[in-house]
């Protein structure tokens, strides 16, 4: 039964390894509760992948982002920009402040952060350079 599906597949993963390792992940996901694509017909779900890599139901490149993706140890964060933590310090000053958080404000006090962090860079600058 599962002889003729790999077969099947041979067309669509030149590999068998890398085949084994897309069924194996495809497999992996069902059992954890993807969606099946194709008709159960009783068997587990090894087969289930196979027969679903073999017509084509689930494409096998996105299979192999799925392992690249599980294999990354370093995943990219996205780091707030410079603006944004501008307007959140002014935010967490005026709240210190007890002032109010109108647009005017924040606004200001968001210009004076700007400031005091290119003043202190420029310290840091000047310090490195002495150095």
């Amino acid at each position: 039964m599962a002889r003729v599906t790999v077969e099947d597949c041979e067309d669509k993963v030149d590999n068998r390894f890398e085949l084994v390792l897309l069924a194996a992940r495809r497999a992996r996901q069902i059992s954890a509760g993807a969606p099946i694509t194709v008709e159960r017909d009783n068997d587990k779900n090894p087969v289930v992948a196979l027969r679903e890599i073999a017509d084509d139901a689930i494409q096998p490149e996105d299979i192999r982002e799925a392992i690249l993706y599980g294999l990354q140890k370093h995943v990219e964060v996205d780091e707030p920009e410079e603006d944004d933590i501008s307007l959140l310090l002014a935010e967490q000053k005026l709240t210190e402040n007890n002032q109010d958080m109108t647009a005017d404000n924040l606004s200001k006090v968001a210009m004076e952060v700007k400031a005091d962090v290119a003043r202190a860079e420029a310290v840091f600058a000047n310090e490195d350079d002495d150095e």
